[in-house]
């Protein structure tokens, strides 16, 4: 029986409300569903179901860089995320290493006690500085350790008003019948009372591991891998979470060259990597752990190895993994049938490459060929379409603007095809265009050239006519394109993506244009900085904050509020302001360029002006919220305002008062989104300090704020509006997506041949810029 080795929070006060171990009330509310323990999971996203988690700590997570104690800082941080997803409902257990490093810790205090005091009675304190240490025997310190972290588990546990339970085992627990029941019975009944096991091997006890020792489909006990492997499996637990000192499972050892970190790796895999060296303590290795791993996933149980100790991470990495992000190595039996997410920006980077130095007319070529499938193949595109359509409808949860999004038509479709031969127009003057020529010597000649950014990667909503807009502008830039869109278009992006792949094919580029169509959650596409250079969001305020969240190491092209006003100056004429106000609000009031909030001169309250634009709004049922200052000139006042920073995105706006148009131009600073702000006014020179005060990515004078787009200013398609103000601005076309190199053309200078005992001068002269030779033509 293991019964005797069972402790139960023995030191917790009794009547103690902050420290009472809830045994029986564990939240089921909160806890995921449970399933049918016959295999894994296939996907990262399924692991939420996760009820029953082992949660494995390396010796390299549990101890400090001197092997000598614990790093409490880490594993408190770990006792966090464990104490929380217990308290969500999960059974949560412990597979921990550290009674050697506590044990050794603990022991070489004592014996450096024991020696300075010694020293000190017979040969003084000048002989201190001689003392040496003995070889300890990990045994020894792993009896002298055990009872110690076992006290710290159960003391950082208890804050979280968790009950923690310590089991002991060996090998021969497993191999005996009789034994292994009682160690299953024993954790079942923990886990029944809310408690969290927390096992480790008997190093005190256990004999040094035999080689070759497994039994014939058993796993042997040499190490905490195999223990929680076993253990994992013995419990029908769902999820392994084994946590050591790499990031995860590397195709060669971490550190080389060209080591990649395997996001999932699958049966069969294993004559792909090679292993390096083990930990700085343990004894297992990474071998060790994907030996484990695999026999744990081919008993059912689901397994990721991760880092514990990167302190960047350590604080959320167990929550991350339960909650299906990418992190670590995920251990699948499901092999997809398609290439993975880095495996397609592999191909499309390289294919990019390609496509940068291809002739302009020749990626004229595939945009105007995409332009004609969309005409030719369009009753496939619009079935495809309707697929969309009809689920979206019968589904329920798509508001109308968004349905209006997700439909094409036969108009829309060639509207797209003459946007796409506009594009491929301009697409005669963009890679490799010299921006700046100039010789430095005689024979030293600088050019600065235009050229394609890189990746992109394109994440959009449910707007199916965004794919060949966006794959048009990346062919036009001679960029590598990966392509997220939202799964209502699912029938519709994937034909459209068949077709711009058929178009690539004509110059043999077909991979530069990717989709992803993997379960990949958006959070994770926005940590491949290493790959992807620009992040493009098309869709709600809510999705482009989130990406600027998510994407930590790669720029975020775009605006996350489109809060834009239209100020009516006291000059301005009645028939421009009714014209312009009901456009800017009631053309498509989901727009991003859509009016927000309408500011109104002071001077224009109880004028008829005034009356026409109250009854304009009324009569296109816009709802008016009042902003403050506006509320106090009003005996009944609309419903007031509760921000004057609100992206209504609907038939409604906010309204307020100004006493300039300074005042406005301050308002629009304090609470727009430099986004598209406009002015009606017919005194010029008011219009032009508006215009040239006001920091906004586009400032209007006497025009609707929906010309701010792409199509309309020319630039044939846009891939968003930008609001920064480092590389594009405003609606970004062609141009915003190409960056510069420069090239400099010698014969044999040095820095040395202009330095003062040099023989050359330096001429700085400006040349004519013009296209260079298409030979001269370079991509990144």
């Amino acid at each position: 029986m293991l019964l005797h080795r069972l402790t139960l929070c023995s030191r917790i006060p009794l009547g103690s409300p902050r420290h009472v171990c809830h045994l029986l009330t564990r939240p089921m509310t909160q806890a995921p569903q449970g399933r049918a323990h016959s295999s894994s999971f296939a996907h990262r996203g399924e692991l939420r179901q996760a009820k029953r988690i082992v949660v494995k700590l390396g010796s390299a997570v549990v101890t400090r860089g001197d092997e000598c104690g614990l790093a409490l800082g880490r594993l408190a941080s770990i006792v966090e995320q464990v104490a929380m997803l217990q308290n969500q409902g999960r059974e949560m257990m412990i597979v921990t290493s550290g009674a050697v490093a506590f044990g050794k810790q603990r022991l070489r205090h004592e014996i450096l006690l024991s020696q300075s005091v010694r020293q000190a009675l017979h040969s003084g304190h000048n002989q201190l500085k001689d003392m040496s240490l003995p070889v300890l025997e990990a045994r020894a310190c792993a009896a002298a350790g055990q009872s110690g972290l076992m006290a710290l588990y159960e003391a950082m546990f208890t804050q979280y008003s968790t009950c923690t339970a310590q089991i002991l085992v060996t090998n021969l627990d497993f191999h005996d019948d009789q034994k292994r029941q009682n160690l299953n019975s024993t954790l079942q009944e923990l886990l029944r009372m809310n408690i969290v096991p927390i096992i480790n091997t008997n190093d005190a006890v256990v004999p040094p591991p035999e080689p070759n020792s497994d039994l014939q489909g058993v796993i042997s006990i040499k190490d905490n891998d195999s223990l929680a492997a076993r253990l994992a499996v013995e419990m029908k637990a769902d999820l392994l979470i084994a946590l050591s000192d790499v990031e995860g499972l590397y195709n060669s050892p971490p550190g080389t060259d060209d080591a990649k970190l395997i996001d999932i790796f699958y049966p069969g895999d294993q004559q792909s990597i090679t292993y390096g060296t083990k930990s700085r303590v343990g004894i297992g290795g990474m071998e060790a752990k994907v030996k484990a791993a695999l026999w744990a996933l081919q008993g059912g149980t689901s397994v990721v190895i991760a880092n514990g100790t990167n302190p960047k991470v350590t604080g959320h990495v167990i929550t991350d993994i339960v909650e299906g992000k990418k992190v670590g190595t995920f251990f699948s039996e499901i092999k997809p049938a398609g290439p993975t997410v880095e495996q397609q920006t592999e191909m499309a980077r390289n294919s990019g490459r390609t496509l940068a130095s291809l002739h302009p007319d020749q990626r004229s070529e595939i945009i105007c060929h995409l332009a004609e499938l969309l005409t030719e193949k369009k009753e496939e595109i619009l079935a495809a379409n309707k697929m969309d359509m009809d689920l979206a409808v019968n589904a329920g949860h798509l508001p109308p603007a968004m349905l209006k999004r997700l439909s094409l038509s036969p108009a829309k479709l060639n509207s797209l095809a003459i946007g796409l031969r506009q594009i491929a127009v301009a697409a005669q003057d963009s890679v490799g265009r010299v921006l700046r020529r100039t010789r430095v010597a005689h024979n030293l000649e600088l050019e600065q050239i235009t050229v394609p950014i890189g990746v992109l990667l394109v994440i959009f909503e449910a707007r199916p006519d965004c794919l060949p807009q966006v794959s048009a502008l990346s062919i036009a830039s001679g960029n590598a394109l990966l392509l997220k869109g939202g799964k209502e278009a699912a029938n519709t992006n994937r034909v459209l993506h068949q077709l711009t792949q058929e178009a690539l094919s004509m110059h043999g580029v077909r991979e530069a244009v990717q989709l992803v169509s993997t379960r990949e959650e958006v959070e994770d596409l926005c940590r491949l900085d290493k790959m992807i250079d620009l992040i493009i969001p098309r869709g709600s305020s809510l999705l482009v904050r989130d990406i600027q969240r998510a994407a930590k190491g790669i720029p975020v092209l775009g605006h996350s509020e489109g809060i834009c006003h239209v100020y009516v100056d006291a000059e301005a004429s009645i028939d421009k302001v009714i014209k312009i106000v009901r456009d800017s609000k009631c053309d498509y009031p989901a727009a991003c360029n859509a009016m927000e909030t309408l500011l109104i001169h002071r001077d224009i309250l109880r004028t008829p002006l005034f009356d026409q634009i109250i009854d304009m709004l009324r009569t296109e049922r816009v709802k008016i919220h009042a902003g403050p200052r506006f509320a106090s000139y009003l005996t009944f006042s609309p419903s007031e305002a509760k921000s004057l920073r609100t992206e209504y995105g609907d038939l409604e706006c906010c309204m307020e008062v100004v006493d300039s148009m300074h005042e406005a131009v301050d308002h629009i600073h304090k609470y727009g989104s430099s986004h598209t702000d406009v002015i009606i006014t017919e005194n010029e020179d008011t219009a032009e300090q508006f215009l040239q005060q006001l920091d906004s990515a586009c400032v209007f004078w006497n025009t609707s704020s929906r010309f701010a787009d792409g199509y309309r200013f020319g630039l044939g398609a846009e891939v968003g509006i930008s609001t920064a103000r480092i590389h594009a601005r405003g609606p970004v076309g062609l141009e915003g997506l190409l960056t510069t190199k420069w090239l400099l053309r010698g014969d044999g200078h040095t820095a040395a041949d202009f330095s003062e005992h040099g023989t050359m001068k330096y001429l700085h002269e400006n040349l004519p810029v013009g296209q260079p030779l298409a030979g001269q033509r370079d991509s990144n």
